[in-house]
C-alpha cells in the first residue's frame, strides 16, 4: 500500500499534468540539499524514496579504488579494504553507500530550502510537459479564454496551459474582456524561464483561413482551395482562391448570397476589410487581379528569375493602386510572392523618353564618318556646336545657312553628303552631287576612241563620288567668294562643272 506522502505527490502529478516519478525526484534531491546543508559535507549524496513507508533515506556514495595511492580524496573515494569493513561484498569499481540519519534534519531553514527546490523542479517539469504538449501545435486554432490582461498582453487559458498573446500579435479593432471565450492561433511555443511559454496570436492568416473553412463548404470539402493569402491584421486581407470544378465559381462561393459568409468572417474580425481575388497562374493578370480595386493598363515581367514586375497604370488610378501608406501594392506583393514596381502613364512616359535620348546619345557619329564634308566644313560645323551626324540631320536649312561662312549651296552639299551617308547604312544607292543636276543620263557605252575615253573619265563622276583636288596657291593666297570656299571645302575642281558642258555641246 502506497504512503500517504506518495499519495500526495501522485495527486500533485495529475493536477500539474507531469509524471509522478519527476516529483518524487524532487523530493529527494530536495532532501539531499537539506542533508548536505545539514551535516555540512562535500560529500557525494544520495536520497531515495520507499514508496510504501514514506520514508527518505540518505547516503553518502563513495566509488571503490583498489590502492591508497589511488585515493585522491578521502571525502568523496575510498580503498577496497576500508570499503569491506561496512560491505563484504565491495568490488573495485563498484559504490559504496554510507547511510546517513535523516530524523530530525529538516529544520526551519532545510524545510524551507527543500520546498524551494521541490517548486523549481515541479515549475521545470510542468514547462517541458507544456512545451512538448503544443510544439507540435504549432500554426492550430483553439479555443481560448480571457483570464487577465497584463499591460499591452493579454493571457489566455488554453486549459492545460496559460498563454499569451502580445501586442504585435493583436488586431487593432479589437478589444477583450476577462472570461470571454475567442478562437486564437497557436504562433509559437517558448522555452521562457518564467510565465506562460505558450504564444498565440489574432493576427496570423492562418485565422482568416480557418475562418473561411468553417463558413465556406466548398472550401471545407476542397472543391475551392486557398491559395495565397495576405493580411495586415486589423486593416486589410487579400484572399486568392481557385475552384477545382468548373461550374463553382470560387469568388462567389466565399462570398455567398448577398455576401452572408464574407459578413459572417468580418464581423468575427471586427470589421476588418476582406478582398477576395480568383488565381491565376500567369502571374500578369494575377497581379491585375491582385491590384483591385484600382484598374490596371499593362503589366510588364521585368526579370522573371528574380520575380520582379513594372505595372503602369492611368494617372488617375495611381494613388488607389499604391492604397494608403502602400498598403493596396504592398498585400499585393505579398500575395504574388513577387516585386511589384507601379508608374503612372505620365512617369513611363518620361522614362521611355529619357531611354530613348541615352540610347541617342550612345549611338552617336562623328561628322567624319561621313565622306564629302571637308575639315574645313566639319571645323565650322564643330565650332557650331554640332558633332555629330545624327544632330547634323536635325539641322534645317534655315539653321545652318545661320552658321557663319555656310551658305545655300553649301547646304546643299551638306544635305547630299548625309543622305548618302544614310542611304549608304540602308543598303541604298548614293544622291549625285548638286553639281550634276540636270546632267542628261550617259547612254551605254559604245566603243570609244581614246580621246572620248579621256574626256569621259575627266567629265564624268562615278556614282556617289566626289573628286576632290587641291587649291592652287594663288586661291589659297587670295579671299574667296562664297562659291570658292564652297568649292575649297568640298574638293572640287573649276574644270568639273565646265566638261560636262562641252560634252553636252559635241
Amino acid at each position: 500500500m502506497a504512503s500517504e506522502l506518495y499519495n500526495t505527490i501522485d495527486a500533485l502529478s495529475k493536477e500539474k499534468g507531469i509524471d509522478p516519478r519527476i516529483v518524487v525526484s524532487a523530493v529527494e534531491d530536495a532532501i539531499v540539499v537539506a542533508t548536505r546543508k545539514y551535516y555540512k559535507t562535500q560529500e557525494n549524496l544520495r536520497a531515495q524514496l520507499d514508496k510504501d513507508t514514506g520514508k527518505i533515506r540518505a547516503f553518502a556514495v563513495k566509488p571503490i579504488v583498489e590502492t591508497p595511492e589511488q585515493v585522491e580524496d578521502p571525502t568523496l573515494q575510498v580503498t577496497v579494504e576500508e570499503a569491506r569493513k561496512s560491505d563484504p561484498d565491495a568490488q573495485v569499481g563498484g559504490e559504496l553507500q554510507i547511510p546517513r540519519e535523516t530524523e530530525g534534519i529538516l529544520g526551519r531553514i532545510a524545510a524551507q530550502l527543500a520546498k524551494q527546490v521541490i517548486f523549481q523542479k515541479v515549475r521545470e517539469a510542468e514547462r517541458d510537459t507544456v512545451y512538448n504538449e503544443y510544439i507540435g501545435r504549432v500554426g492550430e486554432i483553439v479555443n481560448a479564454t480571457v483570464k487577465r490582461i497584463e499591460g499591452p498582453d493579454v493571457i489566455f487559458d488554453l486549459g492545460k496551459a496559460e498563454s499569451r498573446m502580445p501586442r504585435k500579435e493583436q488586431s487593432r479593432l479589437e478589444s477583450f474582456a476577462i472570461g470571454e471565450r475567442v478562437r486564437v492561433v497557436i504562433a509559437r511555443v517558448e522555452k521562457a524561464s518564467k510565465g506562460p511559454g505558450v504564444v498565440v496570436s489574432r493576427a496570423a492568416p492562418e485565422l482568416v483561413q480557418h475562418l473561411f473553412q468553417t463558413e465556406v463548404p466548398e472550401i471545407y470539402d476542397s472543391t475551392v482551395v486557398i491559395r495565397a493569402i495576405a493580411r495586415e491584421a486589423g486593416e486589410r486581407t487579400k484572399i486568392a482562391v481557385m475552384s477545382r470544378d468548373k461550374e463553382v465559381d470560387a469568388v462567389g462561393a466565399c462570398v455567398g448570397m448577398k455576401g452572408m459568409r464574407v459578413q459572417s468572417i468580418i464581423r468575427e474580425l471586427r470589421g476588418e476589410k476582406i478582398d477576395i481575388i480568383e488565381y491565376h497562374e500567369d502571374p500578369v493578370t494575377f497581379a491585375e487581379k491582385a491590384l483591385q480595386p484600382a484598374k490596371v493598363s499593362r503589366v510588364t515581367v521585368v526579370d522573371p528569375g528574380g520575380k520582379h514586375l513594372e505595372v503602369v497604370v492611368d494617372d488617375s488610378q495611381l494613388s488607389l493602386a499604391i492604397g494608403k501608406k502602400g498598403q493596396n501594392v504592398r498585400l499585393a506583393a505579398k500575395l504574388l510572392g513577387w516585386k511589384i514596381d507601379i508608374k503612372s502613364e505620365e512617369e513611363k512616359r518620361q522614362e521611355v523618353e529619357e531611354q530613348m535620348a541615352q540610347l541617342t546619345a550612345a549611338i552617336a557619329t562623328p561628322l567624319e564618318s561621313v565622306e564629302g564634308l571637308g575639315e574645313g566644313l566639319v571645323e565650322k560645323l564643330k565650332s557650331a556646336g554640332i558633332s555629330t551626324v545624327e544632330a547634323l540631320a536635325d539641322m534645317t536649312p534655315e539653321q545652318l545657312e545661320a552658321i557663319e561662312g555656310i551658305g545655300p549651296k553649301t547646304v546643299e552639299k551638306i544635305s547630299v553628303a548625309v543622305n548618302n551617308y544614310f542611304a549608304a547604312l540602308e543598303g541604298g544607292e548614293a544622291i549625285a552631287l548638286p553639281e550634276n543636276e540636270g546632267q542628261e543620263p550617259v547612254a551605254e557605252p559604245e566603243p570609244e576612241s581614246a580621246e572620248s575615253s579621256d574626256q569621259s573619265e575627266e567629265g564624268t563622276l562615278a556614282e556617289g563620288e566626289i573628286l576632290e583636288t587641291q587649291p592652287s596657291q594663288q586661291e589659297a593666297a587670295e579671299p574667296q567668294s562664297e562659291e570658292a570656299t564652297e568649292a575649297n571645302v568640298e574638293g572640287q575642281d573649276t574644270r568639273e562643272a565646265e566638261e560636262p558642258a562641252e560634252e553636252r555641246k559635241q
